[in-house]
């Protein structure tokens, strides 16, 4: 049972790490593939937590959710092996793709490889997207969505300010608000329901 699940850890990675090309964020949509869907490793909201923790620290998001997940999995051999998984094809691939190109560098469909895989990301990248604000919606309503969505769009895009502290700074919104505290309930006594004669 125990090869059994470092060897499930491996192939998930192993194929995140093949066809997760343009670098990590490229790669969320396919972690999400095999964690949430193949493998039901992690639930939704869980996926959602651990994304956005990965991305308000430093470093790579991909090695970073592979460590962490490896280590949720299977413990720290888990940990191990889902990296190596992740970066062997990366390694493999710069060896050689970088030779392909500088012997073909200048070869038209050279060029064309990498512009190819473009639109298939951006699919992938939104339907994630998409995801994630139906799961918001449900969560947060229609206005909360829309006025965070445009707040770190604005935060991001027009101002500057790095994605993670974006994320860091709603983290701590949400940690710091209050929760309203439920209305206390009257339970019947012990005599409720009994009639005296």
């Amino acid at each position: 049972m125990r090869m059994n699940t470092h060897w499930n850890l491996f192939m998930a990675f192993f194929r995140i790490g093949i066809f997760g090309f343009g670098g990590g964020p490229s790669m969320i949509p396919l972690f999400h593939k095999e964690i949430v869907k193949n493998y039901q490793w992690l639930t939704e909201d869980e996926f959602a937590d651990v994304l956005a923790i990965g991305n308000t620290l430093p470093g790579p998001i991909a090695t970073k959710m592979a460590g962490y997940l490896g280590y949720r999995v299977a413990g720290i051999a888990g940990s191990i092996n889902s990296i190596i998984a992740l970066t062997i094809p990366a390694i493999i691939g710069m060896i050689l793709f970088l030779t392909l190109l500088s012997n073909h560098k200048d070869q038209a469909w050279v060029n064309g490889m990498g512009q190819g895989v473009v639109p298939v990301v951006v699919v992938m990248m939104a339907m994630l997207t998409w995801d994630f604000m139906s799961k918001s919606h449900k969560s947060l309503g229609f206005i909360g969505t829309t006025i965070i969505g445009a707040a770190s769009l604005v935060a991001i895009y027009y101002i500057g300010i790095h994605p993670g502290i974006v994320i860091a700074l709603f983290l701590v919104v949400a940690l710091l608000r209050k929760e309203p505290k439920p209305e206390p309930t009257l339970s019947p006594g012990p005599d409720a329901g009994e009639t005296k004669l």
